[in-house]
């Protein structure tokens, strides 16, 4: 592993467990609000001020780390899982399966999906509890991000439908459901792996381009999406440029899982 890489990994290692370790780390709740103290600047106490609310913003960026990085994940294995089972099944059948499958695939393609999740989400209840809006975006991200994956799986699917252990399986009287489970998808992992990897950076923007647009996580629980609602205000950056430490980061991020992504596509 190249000596970037590795910094890249543990980059990601600290920001991973300083947002699971939120509770324990950050000064105060997400939700507490020192209202003497509203829109300070940083300080030993604050470390990265107060919004005009009162709250911590140091708390409040480990809280959304850890929203934003444990379920970003679980939206990503929702829509692997997705690819798996259209894309797997399309390339094992073959045949009206696959075009008809592709075809659906290619139409879901077609459409500006990030909009369609805008769409999706605009039309729910804008009053739901946070915990609801959290598990209804990442559900939502998860339910509309298998597409592009799908087609990769259906490909990796052909090149083993006529290889020689599947043959030999079919020649044994294996069933077909069996053969998919036990014999194809076992090998289709390195893909499956790849697709997932490369959906966590991808739905971790797409919850954050929601989070602006206010159709993400509820208040108060915090994400990296709602934090970086704070940028709208252009004329107080200038003054108050530890605003844009959630932007920094979610960049960082998401650029340490590219070049580890890209690292281990290049050691295969």
């Amino acid at each position: 592993m190249k000596a970037f890489t590795r910094i890249a990994a543990i980059a990601l290692s600290v920001v991973f467990v300083a947002g699971l370790l939120a509770g324990v780390l950050a000064p105060a709740h997400y939700a507490k609000q020192f209202r003497e103290d509203a829109s300070a600047s940083p300080s030993g106490k604050f470390l990265l001020g107060t919004d005009e609310l009162g709250r911590d913003r140091f708390s409040r960026l480990l809280y959304g780390s850890r929203v934003s990085l444990l379920l970003a994940p679980c939206a990503a294995l929702l829509s692997t899982l997705l690819a798996a089972l259209i894309g797997g099944a399309a390339g094992y059948f073959g045949g009206r399966w696959e075009k008809s499958a592709m075809l659906f695939t290619d139409l879901f393609m077609s459409m500006p999906w990030l909009f369609l999740l805008i769409t999706v989400r605009a039309v729910l209840p804008l009053n739901t509890a946070p915990t609801t809006s959290v598990l209804i975006t990442f559900s939502l991200l998860g339910l509309l991000g298998w597409a592009a994956s799908a087609r990769v799986v259906c490909s990796g699917t052909k090149s083993l439908r006529n290889s020689e252990f599947v043959l030999q399986a079919k020649a044994a009287g294996c069933r077909a459901g069996r053969l998919f489970a036990v014999h194809m998808l076992p090998n289709l992992k390195p893909v499956l792996f790849a697709q997932f990897w490369i959906s966590i950076p991808v739905f971790i923007l797409a919850e954050a381009n929601l989070g602006i647009l206010g159709l993400g996580v509820s208040e108060p629980l915090p994400s990296w999406g709602s934090l970086l609602r704070e940028l709208e205000d252009f004329s107080a950056i200038g003054l108050q440029p530890w605003r844009l430490v959630p932007l920094f980061l979610l960049l960082m991020v998401v650029s340490c899982f590219q070049m580890v992504i890209s690292e281990k596509e290049y050691s295969r």
